[in-house]
């Protein structure tokens, strides 16, 4: 895909890079592998992103505000905040549909250690987010106590987010359903 303007240029790469940490977590993220794919040379990818970890930041920042519309088009979408929240797994369920890939945040919040603060920092945002989002949700269906919502969105957010790791780690979408369905009959998902 060869980039014709600056813009898109600079879109394609964010895009690319986007799919790498999608696939291998940013660790996956090389800037020769992103340049061929683009269709630029590797040291153009420089007057974009100066380093990787600015190019990690964008993406991240990206994926989350990304996120965040998706949440809002599930809110505007769905009949009432119950429905809402049946909805939600299936943000996650979309990233194993595209070659069993997974949340970008998630894989890269495995790699806390590796991350750079501005990186970390847009993946931390990506969770508060989702747990903004699922408090939102359970608070307007009046799931619980009001204090015990914030609880609650995290405990939903980190079982969605663990049910797309096992499901991958197994390359079976299937899994991945069994366990939402599982989280809705016992908890933490509302049915």
């Amino acid at each position: 895909m060869a980039a014709t303007t600056k813009e898109n240029a600079r879109e394609a790469i964010l895009l690319a890079a986007r799919e790498a940490a999608m696939t291998r977590g940013y660790g996956g993220i090389n800037f020769r592998d992103l340049a061929a794919k683009v269709g630029i040379k590797a040291a153009s990818l420089n007057y974009y992103f100066a380093n990787k970890a600015l190019l990690g930041e964008a993406v991240a920042r990206r994926y989350q505000e990304d996120i965040a519309r998706d949440l809002e088009k599930i809110s505007t979408d769905a009949k009432d905040a119950w429905d809402a929240l049946r909805r939600y797994p299936s943000i996650f369920r979309a990233s194993l549909e595209r070659d069993n890939r997974m949340c970008l945040s998630s894989f890269m919040a495995t790699e806390r250690d590796e991350l750079p603060e501005p990186v970390l920092k847009q993946v931390q945002a990506f969770a508060d987010v989702n747990v903004a989002w699922l408090s939102k949700q359970l608070a307007a269906a009046a799931i619980g106590l009001p204090e015990s919502v914030e609880a609650r969105a995290r405990a939903i957010y980190a079982a969605v987010a663990g049910a797309q790791i096992i499901a991958r780690s197994r390359s079976d979408i299937a899994v991945f359903d069994a366990l939402i369905e599982s989280y809705r009959a016992a908890g933490p998902l509302p049915s």
